[in-house]
């Protein structure tokens, strides 16, 4: 048994992020007990060492010493920049989500969660198919909520009104326990469910298994889109301009920039708030004509008009 494995303290691992996370969670562990162990032992070795004898003879002082002061003050900087370093870049890594990733909608509320595929299937408890990227996309229906999967190193805040996300790969086949890390009322405690991964056959055979009556969110989607009468002023097929800007590709296009010049990354939040309140971000060289659609859509016709832009 090594030094690593007698302070991993850490619940079963089981994603691509466990390895990296163990390791400096470990290593952080190691530094503060070798460091408690060392320094507490000095301060005892030099207290009972130089403690009141008795003797009456003047001890002799020391100012400084410039090697030690040295010592103690460049060891914990490579230190703390070692650590920096490695968070950022498992930190970095755990933002960028692959192309590839498939996409999951998650609701919560007091205190549920709620998962959506791309089949437009609906639970609540989750199920993914092992060695596949998966992309969390979250939002609230009431207060602060935070997903947190203890087994696959992940966490973040589900805010009301706003989306969020996360992403992960799962390496091996079981159950997990999904937890809600944010107190969000008296049935907080019992906001927690179970994550599912499974192989991939196993997860076509779960996405089938369905209501032949639901649409998917990309079907229902298209279906808002041409009922709402967006293509009148939105162009779907090319980027050419109608009344508003074109909408092919609009998910690939890294920023936005608008009339009084600031801009935004095109994500989820921003497609939002330019559905419900598009007068607030005016695309520049455009007019202000898109009527609100606030209190028009509920959360999953909102979702679906986004899933329908991000497939354009």
């Amino acid at each position: 048994m090594n030094l690593f494995e007698i302070f991993d303290f850490m619940p079963e691992g089981a994603s691509d992020w466990a390895v990296q996370v163990d390791w400096i969670n470990n290593w952080i562990s190691i530094v503060s007990a070798l460091c408690t162990v060392l320094i507490t032992g000095t301060m005892i070795y030099f207290g009972l060492k130089y403690r009141d004898k008795g003797d009456t003879k003047p001890t002799s002082s020391v100012s400084h010493n410039a090697t030690i002061e040295t010592i103690w003050t460049v060891v914990p900087t490579v230190i703390v920049l070692y650590v920096f370093a490695y968070g950022f870049y498992v930190y970095k890594d755990m933002r960028e989500v692959p192309s590839n990733a498939m996409e999951i909608d998650v609701r919560a509320w007091k205190w549920n969660w709620e998962f959506t595929y791309p089949s437009g299937k609906k639970t609540n408890d989750l199920t993914v198919p092992v060695g596949k990227p998966i992309k969390l996309i979250m939002t609230s229906d009431d207060v602060l909520h935070s997903l947190f999967i203890p087994a696959m190193r992940i966490k973040e805040d589900v805010r009301g009104g706003a989306y969020s996300y996360l992403w992960f790969r799962p390496n091996k086949t079981g159950k997990f326990r999904i937890y809600c890390t944010e107190y969000c009322g008296t049935g907080h405690s019992s906001m927690y469910k179970t994550l599912n991964v499974v192989s991939a056959e196993v997860y076509q055979d779960f996405l089938l298994d369905r209501n032949a009556v639901e649409l998917t969110p990309l079907e229902l989607g298209t279906q808002l889109f041409a009922n709402k009468g967006c293509t009148a002023c939105h162009n779907v097929a090319n980027n050419n301009r109608l009344v508003g800007p074109g909408l092919k590709g609009l998910f690939k296009t890294k920023e936005r920039k608008f009339a009084d010049g600031t801009s935004a990354v095109v994500d989820e939040n921003y497609v939002s708030e330019s559905i419900l309140y598009p007068n607030k971000k005016i695309v520049q060289g455009y007019a202000p004509a898109m009527p609100a659609f606030e209190g028009q859509l509920n959360k999953e016709e909102l979702r679906a008009l986004i899933t329908y832009l991000k497939s354009l």
